[in-house]
């Protein structure tokens, strides 16, 4: 259970297989990776970094921030992931805050970091350099007494959707375990091929994106560019991934994009859209066109962060899509709760995974569904120097307070009911669910997104439309097309109004939608940034 283990396991058994590389380029062997990361041992020892100090790791997903991670790791020292996107001020907080003694950086990302600023930070590395470490072979194995299970190997910072971020301790038996939990989940095998397009520096993708595949041998693949849809669906083309991993928001602009809009727009084929037996055969054509457009060979194409969207899933579900869901925090390492494709249940996020238990808290928010209290072996040592709010989030028989709200069906499965944080409490004492009402208003026509709050007592709709797509859909009149979109916009806000009313409960009523002009502001792993919004 410790990061030296693996890497000696992974070293004896799959040298010769294909590793780590980037798409149209040539991968790394395994044997090539490890060579690699004892380099980065060297590195870091000759540096004067000890066990236990902490070395930030700052760039983009490549298969240098892979080799890095793991020298830091299995040298005992404590990996302090940095998400790219990090402005100046998160740089300087997490650097200060984590006392880090150096820190490996892309060097296109390199003029962010000014080491005089930080009294600990002694060296800065340039990540690119750590894939040149492959001739150093004074070592051929790794020492296992390096790391042991319950010593700290990351210090992840929440990516702060709901607030000020938090320093999560992982230690290295929180993320082998969860590695084993997740291949207990879908099993992955040396031929698999992984296509990473979710920052490395999230727990998610770190674990189930990184340390999976290597637990069994498997390759991964990275993107130079950003995985935009003009960059991404060529790279499916050429790599064929059997395993994927992605956050909600970018399948249902695929499918809503795709196919709603394609079956939805008007006329004959529209009307036959409405009738269930007709759709059924409708989205599984269109559904072999997405499964052959993302490679056609995916067997597991994993969707975790926040819940999807219902219509979403049936569509999903009908074409046969080989999708699965999980559920996890940072704090769990992620994975917490899952399934493999072959037992999904719509809107459920499947059992908790095995070795952890999972529980509701009775009547936590005046009734069902409660928060969701989690205990396992991956389970968070606590929060970095917080002791205060360690222990809050604690019960006293030593489960994890998620902060989200749950229950279960009879057979076990999880099904999510939002943040805790995020639910409304109405004027009548009522509960209300944004993320529902949200799922209802991005499946209304040029709807991209939407935020509902509370706003002196009433229920608002924060909505961001396409304007693109409807510009597009009038440009052939002949008037001024900026007074036309406005004026389509006020329409279409006060049609969505009676849309979502006609299908909410009287408490979930919404009094207003505010058009909001640009896309909201959002974390790694394209969640909202809520309460910048509230």
């Amino acid at each position: 259970m410790s990061f030296p283990a693996l890497l000696e396991h992974n070293r004896k058994k799959f040298s010769n297989n294909t590793s780590l590389g980037f798409d149209q380029e040539k991968s790394l062997t395994y044997g090539e990776m490890h060579q690699a990361v004892f380099g980065v041992q060297k590195q870091l020892k000759n540096a004067g970094v000890q066990k236990g100090d902490k070395v930030a790791l700052f760039a983009v997903n490549s298969p240098a921030w892979a080799i890095a991670y793991f020298g830091i790791v299995s040298s005992g020292a404590i990996v302090v992931p940095m998400i790219a996107e990090l402005e100046a001020l998160e740089i300087d907080n997490i650097l200060s805050h984590s006392e880090s003694k150096a820190i490996f950086v892309s060097e296109r990302l390199m003029n962010k970091i000014d080491a005089q600023k930080y009294d600990s930070l002694d060296h800065v590395f340039e990540l690119e350099n750590v894939s040149e470490n492959q001739n150093w072979k004074e070592v051929s194995a790794y020492n296992l007494d390096l790391a042991k299970d319950d010593d700290l190997a990351a210090i992840l910072y929440t990516s702060g959707a709901t607030g000020t971020p938090k320093a999560v301790m992982l230690t290295h038996k929180n993320l082998i375990s969860n590695t084993i939990q997740g291949d207990k989940v879908q099993a992955v095998y040396e031929n698999d091929r992984f296509l990473s397009v979710l920052p490395l520096a999230h727990t998610y993708e770190n674990t189930l994106g990184l340390l999976l595949p290597v637990l069994n041998g498997a390759s991964v693949t990275y993107l130079r560019k950003a995985p935009t849809a003009s960059v991404l669906l060529p790279a499916m083309q050429r790599v064929k991934p059997t395993m994927m991993l992605t956050v909600p928001m970018i399948i249902e602009k695929v499918v809503r994009k795709k196919v709603f809009a394609t079956f939805e727009k008007g006329g004959f084929v529209s009307a036959l859209y409405g009738f269930r037996p007709i759709q059924f055969l409708l989205h599984r054509v269109a559904g072999k066109k997405i499964y052959n457009a993302f490679g056609g060979e995916l067997k597991f194409f994993g969707i975790g962060g926040a819940k999807v969207d219902r219509k979403v899933e049936k569509f999903l579900r009908d074409a046969k899509f080989p999708y699965a869901i999980g559920y996890g925090l940072t704090e769990s390492a992620p994975l917490s709760a899952g399934c493999n494709p072959s037992n999904t249940k719509l809107q459920s996020t499947g059992p908790a995974v095995e070795g952890v238990d999972i529980k509701i808290s009775d009547g936590a928010y005046g009734g069902t569904p409660g928060e969701i209290l989690i205990k396992g072996p991956n389970v968070m040592q606590g929060y970095y120097k917080n002791p205060e709010l360690t222990d809050e989030v604690f019960t006293s028989d030593g489960y994890f307070r998620s902060g989200d709200l749950g229950e279960f069906d009879s057979k076990g499965n999880l099904f999510l009911k939002g943040r805790s944080k995020n639910m409304i409490l109405g004027s009548n004492g009522e509960n209300i669910y944004p993320e529902d009402i949200e799922s209802l208003i991005n499946n209304f026509s040029f709807v991209t997104e939407s935020v509902v709050v509370q706003r002196k007592g009433k229920l608002v709709a924060l909505v961001h439309f396409n304007r693109e797509e409807i510009e597009a859909k009038f440009q052939c009149i002949k008037e001024d097309l900026h007074a036309l979109l406005e004026q389509k916009l006020d329409e279409l806000s006060a049609e969505l109004q009676n849309f979502v009313n006609a299908r909410v409960n009287k408490y979930s009523k919404l009094q207003a939608i505010v058009v909001h002009s640009n896309e909201f502001e959002k974390t790694a792993t394209r969640k909202i940034k809520r309460f910048k919004y509230a």
